[in-house]
């Protein structure tokens, strides 16, 4: 069926004068690394691996020599690098030899040998997250916090914000943040926040991309499906086997047809997302939906041979959990846990109470009930903890004397009906 691009112009523009911006900060994690070492500019350099006692292991016998000063060959290499971490991300001259985030480092090592390593300096990230955050809300304060290194803004009301379809503010905010940070970022701008995510990749590193209605035909129909945000392998895997490669040619489909191969709610979602249309507002706060941790083993470890190792490892991620629920002011109704075995194969398995718990000991008591509840017998490679179903402490509080009130026990006597649960490990 021939899609009008006149009419999908209409449908993307009811409020015509909408301008959403979405900065993302350029390889982020190595950006912060080369401020500290910028005689590494122009190399590439992969982050992952290990925390920081790099620079001290750098500085052996030279503690008076300031890290810049450092020689490249100094560095450790990726080719060097023994273990089972996974890459954070990568500077773009890394990215050239094809290593990307998430990829292991072993198998990153035998694509870029010649790699710097460096592993992630969680405090510095954190510490400029919230500098170039703070930049934006100066200037642009309609802003949704997307993660650590993305935002989105809403340029629609913003002095300046629609001159040059947003590409003066957006090149205000770009300038405002290298000068008072030293890095660079990539900013898209478009009708709405599917098409400035998209937008933002076209020029990076450091560049503007602007996108209006008229831009969706040339500019976006050519892409490939997989460039629309929320739809993954699966779904373009499936999209190729039925002959539809690009966006324009998933726009030529009908909502029904859409829907019988991917049900209601995703087939109605392509059909808008092919089209350029999404009516999502910038969310200035946001709740956390989750609050998790993990760990990837440097060898397998085994549930019985091991189960000293595996105890420990799993008693510190629940207390990790409950002292970030307690840092951010949540507690949690559902824990659950996330195993990896050594074949690569995952399983989660969670379980929900009656009450809201932010208690470190009631985590580790229910997430050792839903390691009864999967196989042990592979070696394992990962082991996580994750909470969800999170309240405000406020709000938790509230449910927690209502739930002990029904259940004819204090809130407290949670931990304590579980006390005596035998552990796996």
């Amino acid at each position: 069926m021939p899609v009008n691009p006149d009419s999908l112009a209409h449908d993307i523009t009811q409020a015509s004068s909408r301008r959403i911006a979405h900065l993302d900060m350029d390889a982020f994690y190595a950006s912060v690394e080369l401020l500290r070492y910028p005689q590494l500019k122009g190399l590439p350099v992969v982050i992952g691996g290990g925390r920081r006692p790099v620079d001290e292991a750098l500085q052996a016998g030279h503690s008076e020599r300031p890290l810049h000063k450092i020689p490249v060959a100094e560095f450790p290499q990726l080719k060097d690098y023994t273990g089972r971490g996974v890459i954070t991300t990568a500077t773009y001259a890394a990215r050239q030899f094809g290593v990307g985030s998430a990829m292991g480092l072993m198998k990153a090592a035998k694509l870029c040998p010649q790699a710097i390593l460096l592993p992630v300096d969680f405090a510095e990230i954190r510490r400029y997250s919230k500098a170039f955050k703070a930049i934006i809300l100066d200037i642009a304060p309609q802003m949704e916090d997307r993660g650590v290194d993305e935002v989105y803004i809403d340029f629609t009301d913003v002095p300046g914000g629609q001159r040059n379809g947003g590409r003066v503010l957006a090149r205000l905010i770009q300038k405002t943040i290298f000068q008072h940070t030293g890095l660079t970022c990539s900013v898209g701008v478009a009708p709405n926040k599917l098409l400035a995510k998209m937008a933002s990749e076209f020029n990076k590193p450091n560049g503007i991309a602007i996108v209006t209605e008229a831009d969706l035909e040339p500019m976006i129909w050519p892409l490939a499906c997989r460039k629309i945000n929320g739809i993954g392998p699966k779904a373009d895997e499936k999209l190729q086997r039925l002959g539809i490669q690009t966006i324009g040619e998933l726009a030529q489909q009908s909502v029904d047809w859409l829907i019988d191969h991917f049900g209601q709610k995703t087939g109605a979602w392509m059909f808008e997302a092919a089209r350029g249309i999404d009516h999502r507002p910038v969310v200035l706060e946001s709740e956390p939906m989750s609050i998790s941790r993990e760990t990837t083993f440097e060898r397998d470890l085994h549930a019985v041979r091991d189960k000293l190792e595996l105890g420990a490892i799993f008693t510190r991620l629940c207390e990790q959990v409950a002292q970030d629920l307690q840092r951010k002011g949540y507690q949690c109704k559902t824990i659950g846990i996330k195993l990896r075995y050594d074949d690569f194969k995952s399983v989660t398995r969670d379980q929900t109470l009656a009450a809201p718990t932010g208690d470190a000991a009631t985590i580790r008591k229910v997430a050792g009930q839903c390691l009864k509840r999967v196989q042990l017998q592979r070696p394992l490679r990962l082991l996580g903890v994750r909470t969800t179903s999170l309240f405000p402490l406020d709000g938790a509080q509230t449910l927690t004397m209502k739930a002990a009130l029904a259940h004819g026990f204090k809130p407290h006597g949670a931990s304590a009906l579980i006390a005596n649960e035998p552990q796996l490990f």
